[in-house]
């Protein structure tokens, strides 16, 4: 798994698929930590050479909740060049977790 924190920047690079890598991302958690406020999440994949396509966008977590955005039900291929990249309205504010598996690796 990866965890990072979310910036205002909407193109945070958070999983990249490597060269002859198939990656199955399993589940998607974006949690807000500020105590008071929500924080509008998006969630974005770069395909190899491509441009940002939402997968979800900004989608309001409460304050001091947690948001399961894919599940094993919903599952999100990566090929080789593609990029898992998010972000928050507020920076700092949400944290996100992505669980995946390398399929395959040459």
């Amino acid at each position: 798994s990866v965890q990072a924190a979310l910036t205002t920047t909407l193109t945070t690079e958070i999983l990249a698929a490597a060269s002859d890598t198939l990656v199955k991302v399993n589940n998607i958690i974006i949690a807000n930590i500020d105590g008071s406020a929500s924080v509008d999440v998006s969630l974005f994949i770069t395909k190899s050479g491509g441009s940002p396509l939402a997968i979800a966008s900004t989608v309001s977590v409460p304050a001091d909740s947690t948001l399961i955005a894919f599940d094993k039900n919903s599952t999100i291929y990566l090929e080789e060049g593609d990029n898992l990249e998010a972000g928050a309205s507020a920076a700092g504010d949400a944290v996100i977790t992505v669980n995946y598996e390398i399929l395959n690796d040459a």
